[in-house]
């Protein structure tokens, strides 16, 4: 049986799966499409981005050992990774991302985020979000104050072919939610590893019990028994009358052959798997592709075990090669079928890691830096914004925040992050409370 990644919270995936998050994480797809209400168009600017890409890294990416390797500093903050220098001459990766130094020119990174956030539920929230927390939030904390980033583009982007507006793959982050959106804007979550011979999404194919004929009868059946009702409130007199309308939704999803495609991943060639890299995170972002080519506004994959306060140099060396590798290959495959240029692949967890190397051989929460890697969606390559001073302990030069990390998101997805919003109780709320982007990443 595969070890779940865990965070320093002991928080696990089949945990997270089992909490049942923002009302709709866990539920079915009619339960998600029971409650979805019609999207609006959205967005007050024009959108270079058709589709984002966020692979959140849980726990806390180190950016010492990732894109802000620190070789000159002494032994004690370096650790043991060495620096290559990237495509682009004068930018430096760590020694284990090489095949993403050697696509450095389509890649843009920040190095100068920081906030005040150093445990996991409350940096979690800030870069989920954009928003701090109104409370203080504890480490192993499921919080929701505030709508998400996916949340925010299902809302306002809305969907296409049947297909929902955000998912998340293989759970829901524990900020990920809609808050006072509502569950009809919580993801939908595909916990199944799309690395497994038996890969079926639920509540999109039909069962194989099920034949297809056998189902359409079912269908007709429920609509005869449903014609059979006289009700003047159907609501009122029977609340389970008003969900037809998202059975029959469900119904189209089931039967669409957009939705079909798009999770068809058995139907790539295996040089594509291949190269992808045949592990469940690989494959999942090769079904991000699929799903951005389908239409899908927002997808998250979320990968958990980045919380590496003992044990750091062995763990990153074993699973550094295949998680830049996947990545690395997406922007090279998104690249060669023409919609780079139209997805924004952001890479990113709620913090880095602490300067000096504890007794366990780790590092341990972080917030006065990190870094964040762009991709696409307009953002220039070969580019560094932001510095952390020489020991990479704080921010130094342009110094930016989760909020000008969110609004830059959605500005490339022609959302105004200055768009005011009103909570259920009628409270106006700001969608960032500084929707100032990050203006070196626009071309």
């Amino acid at each position: 049986m595969p070890l779940l990644n865990r965070n320093c919270a002991g928080v696990s995936r089949r945990n997270c799966l089992k909490l049942g998050l923002s009302a709709a994480l866990g539920s079915g797809l009619t339960d998600l499409l029971r409650l979805r209400a019609t999207a609006s168009d959205g967005g007050s600017t024009v959108a270079k981005a058709k589709s984002c890409i966020l692979i959140w890294q849980d726990g806390g990416p180190t950016h010492y050992e990732t894109f802000d390797p620190k070789p000159e500093a002494p032994a004690e903050v370096a650790g043991e990774f060495g620096a290559i220098e990237t495509r682009t001459p004068g930018m430096y990766f760590s020694e284990h991302l090489p095949q993403l130094a050697s696509i450095a020119d389509k890649l843009a990174v920040v190095r100068s985020i920081r906030h005040d956030q150093g445990n996991h539920g409350a940096g979690n929230h800030y870069m989920m979000t954009g928003a701090p927390p109104r409370i203080p939030v504890g480490c192993g904390a499921f919080v929701s104050f505030h709508p998400s980033l996916g949340s925010v583009t299902a809302h306002e982007r809305g969907h296409q072919h049947g297909l929902p507006a955000y998912f998340s793959m293989p759970q829901m982050s524990r900020s990920g939610g809609p808050n006072f959106l509502g569950a009809q804007y919580a993801p939908f979550v595909v916990p199944d590893d799309p690395n497994s011979e038996s890969f079926r999404v639920r509540d999109v194919a039909i069962p194989r019990a099920l034949e297809s004929a056998r189902f359409d009868t079912r269908k007709d059946l429920r609509g005869v028994v449903d014609r059979l009702e006289r009700f003047a409130d159907r609501a009122a007199a029977d609340p389970v009358a008003v969900l037809d309308d998202y059975y029959q939704q469900s119904y189209d999803l089931i039967s669409s052959p957009q939705a079909q495609k798009a999770f068809d991943i058995h139907s790539e060639p295996a040089e594509v798997r291949d190269a992808y890299g045949r592990h469940d995170f690989g494959q999942r972002a090769l079904l991000a592709r699929r799903l951005v080519e389908a239409g899908v506004p927002f997808i998250t994959l979320y990968e958990g075990g980045w919380d590496n306060h003992g044990d750091l140099f062995s763990t990153l060396k074993r699973r550094l090669p295949e998680f830049e590798g996947s990545i690395a290959q997406l922007i090279r495959d998104l690249e060669q079928r023409g919609l780079l240029d139209s997805t924004l692949i952001v890479v990113l967890g709620e913090f880095g890691r602490t300067p000096k190397i504890n007794k366990d051989a780790g590092r341990d929460h972080w917030s006065n830096a990190m870094s964040v890697m762009f991709a696409g969606a307009g953002c220039p390559g070969g580019t560094v914004i932001g510095a952390t001073d020489r020991a990479g302990y704080s921010a130094v030069d342009r110094v930016l925040s989760p909020e000008n990390f969110a609004s830059t998101v959605y500005r490339k997805l022609g959302i105004d992050p200055n768009k005011l919003f009103y909570t259920p109780l009628g409270r106006p709320t700001h969608l960032v409370s500084d929707g100032t982007p990050i203006d070196e990443l626009f071309a």
